[in-house]
């Protein structure tokens, strides 16, 4: 901190491209920041994944025997998808 050099008032006055500004930001991530991320949203993924179809199938029959608008399939569908936007977003996390 002792290093860094104060801005002029004038330069501070600028507007910032938001572009340049992004650009600057994007390279701070390690690969092992990465790794761990994406690691974690791959779990998560996974974990949701097990456990969610696990849960539904031990509810099948209170699920069917409440009548509910939303039947097991619905429920599967969900558990997925939210499971494939976890997987999703650890992808993303290791490329970007």
């Amino acid at each position: 901190m002792a290093g860094d050099k104060v801005p002029s008032p004038e330069i501070l006055d600028k507007p910032h491209d938001l572009k340049e500004l992004l650009k600057q930001d994007r390279g701070d991530d390690c690969l092992s920041c990465k790794l761990v991320g994406s690691g974690a949203f791959f779990g998560l993924a996974a974990y949701n994944y097990w456990s969610g179809h696990q849960q539904l199938t031990q509810q099948k029959a209170k699920i069917l025997a409440s009548n509910s608008r939303f039947g097991i399939r619905s429920r599967r569908l969900g558990v997925t998808g939210i499971s494939l936007a976890l997987g999703w977003l650890g992808a993303w996390r290791l490329m970007k």
